[in-house]
C-alpha cells in the first residue's frame, strides 16, 4: 500500500478503495515542497516535489489528503493535514536566501522598517514576468517574494507603488494562511485589515491603477 492509498483510507474510512487507483511519484520539476493531483476515470495521480522524500510520512499524508479534498470536493479535517499546514508554514526557516535583487531589497528594507519594526526576516526577492495583473506573489515553500517586472525600472516617485506591492506580499509572509473547511484562505479579514493600515491606502490604490494603465500603454507601443 502506497502513501496515497493510506491517506485515502485514513480520511475516508467509510469509502471502499476498490475501483480507484492511487499513484504517487516524486518529481524534480516542482518548486520545493510543492505537488499536485491529476485525476479522471477513477485514477488519481499524485506528484510531489522530490524534497518530500525526506519529510516524515505523517506530513506527506497530510499534503496528499489536502490534495484529495480538491479532487473529491470534500471539506474534511485531519491531524495529518494539521501537521502538513504546520510544516509548510515554517519550512521557510531552513530555506537558503541566495536570490535577492538589490532594487527589491531596498524596497523590502524600507517597508520592513516603516511597517514591521524591522522584524520580518529577509526572503528571496526576485523579479518575475512582466505582468499587469499578477503584480506579486509569496511562495511559502521557497520563502520567495516575486514582483512583476513592471516595477523593475520605476522612477523614484513611482517606488511608492513598488513598496505597496512589497507590503502586500510581506503581509502574506507574516500572516501566512488560515485553513477553513479544507481550503487555505490567504486574504482573511485580519489580512485585509492589516493591508488597510498602509499610509494613504485608498490614494495608493487609485494611483496604482493609473500607473499600470500608463505602463500598459507604453508597453503596447514598445516604449517600456
Amino acid at each position: 500500500m502506497n502513501l496515497a492509498e493510506k491517506a485515502f483510507q485514513l480520511i475516508y474510512p467509510e469509502r471502499d478503495l476498490h475501483g480507484n487507483t492511487f499513484n504517487l511519484t516524486y518529481s524534480g520539476k516542482f518548486t520545493p515542497y510543492n505537488g499536485n493531483v491529476k485525476y479522471g476515470h477513477g485514477i488519481y495521480d499524485f506528484k510531489l516535489s522530490k524534497e518530500w522524500r525526506k519529510v516524515s510520512e505523517e506530513i506527506q499524508i497530510g499534503l496528499i489528503q489536502h490534495l484529495m479534498q480538491k479532487a473529491f470536493k470534500t471539506k474534511k479535517k485531519s491531524l495529518h493535514q494539521d501537521l502538513y499546514e504546520g510544516f509548510i508554514k515554517n519550512v521557510h526557516i531552513a530555506v537558503p536566501k541566495d536570490e535577492i535583487e538589490p532594487k527589491l531589497k531596498e524596497s523590502f528594507d524600507r517597508v520592513n522598517e516603516r511597517y514591521f519594526l524591522g522584524i520580518v526576516e529577509m526572503t528571496n526577492l526576485v523579479f518575475g514576468q512582466k505582468s499587469f495583473s499578477k503584480l506579486g506573489s509569496y511562495e511559502y515553500s521557497t520563502d520567495t517574494i516575486t514582483i512583476s517586472r513592471v516595477f523593475e525600472n520605476v522612477s523614484h516617485e513611482e517606488t511608492i507603488f513598488l513598496d505597496y506591492i512589497m507590503f502586500h506580499e510581506m503581509l502574506h509572509k507574516v500572516h501566512k494562511f488560515k485553513s477553513v473547511n479544507g481550503r487555505n484562505m490567504h486574504h482573511t479579514g485580519k489580512f485585509k485589515n492589516a493591508e488597510r493600515q498602509y499610509d494613504d491606502f485608498k490614494k495608493i490604490e487609485a494611483g496604482l491603477k493609473t500607473f499600470l494603465r500608463k505602463k500598459r500603454f507604453k508597453s503596447y507601443f514598445g516604449f517600456g
